[in-house]
């Protein structure tokens, strides 16, 4: 098993972190889970998210924090973690919420997720108090699984955009 370092990302790995997020959305998403997303949907929805600039702004943003795992020279996840914007009717401002976890699927099994997943976690809690959230895809089971480890709990559903295409999502929280 390569060396695994993670660490925070910085302003420099703004482009690695588009290349990895584009990379892994698609391979979770597209090539995994076999969503149908429309061409111009998806399309759409990764220059909006995925992108260098949109990495910059993260990463600029002292209410948010990226991590990043490296191994072999190359990067195989992150994670993001800030100002929580789920549609659930006990979301109040400071309240922060797990935006993106995301691990290449042959990293998958080394335990990054878990990794990152703790080190946001803890992050997240240093930052105040109040309940942690995220979102999840519903058809994600093995991610619902990690998350309910970590003491998540399912309180609600919303819909995911990607373009106009519509992603079915459980709201998870953690605390009170």
């Amino acid at each position: 098993m390569p060396e695994i370092i993670l660490r925070r990302a910085g302003p420099a790995d703004a482009e690695r972190l588009a290349q990895l997020g584009l990379q892994t959305f698609r391979e979770t998403f597209l090539e995994g889970f076999a969503i149908p997303y429309p061409a111009a949907d998806l399309e759409a929805f990764l220059a909006a998210n995925y992108t260098p600039a949109v990495f910059e702004r993260k990463l600029a943003d002292p209410l948010q924090a990226t991590w990043i795992a490296e191994g072999d020279g190359g990067a195989l996840a992150y994670a993001n973690a800030g100002p929580c914007h789920l549609p659930h009717p006990d979301v109040r401002p400071g309240h922060l919420e797990l935006n993106r976890l995301y691990v290449l699927c042959f990293a998958q099994g080394l335990g990054l997720g878990r990794r990152l997943l703790d080190t946001a976690l803890d992050w997240m809690e240093e930052q105040g108090p109040g309940p942690l959230w995220l979102g999840v895809w519903s058809g994600n089971l093995k991610a619902q699984s990690l998350y309910a480890r970590r003491g998540f709990r399912r309180v609600g559903d919303y819909e995911f955009p990607v373009g106009e295409w519509r992603d079915h999502e459980f709201i998870f929280r953690r605390g009170d």
